[in-house]
């Protein structure tokens, strides 16, 4: 475990721009993500409320 640890910040956090360059990738694949999921959360709850469900029915 120690050896693993030791790996990641050798190659990861010892230098201050692969620590931010870490950081910036982290936060964006985590949105991403987030995102995705909580859009298919909603939809997966309002399903058959939301226009895209119910467009043909009103549309000529």
């Amino acid at each position: 475990m120690a050896g693993a640890v030791t790996k990641v910040y050798r190659s990861l956090f010892r230098r201050t721009s692969t620590f931010a360059a870490t950081i910036l990738l982290g936060a964006f694949f985590f949105e991403r993500t987030f995102d995705v999921t909580s859009e298919y959360i909603f939809e997966s709850i309002n399903r058959g409320k939301l226009w895209k469900h119910i467009k043909h029915n009103y549309e000529e």
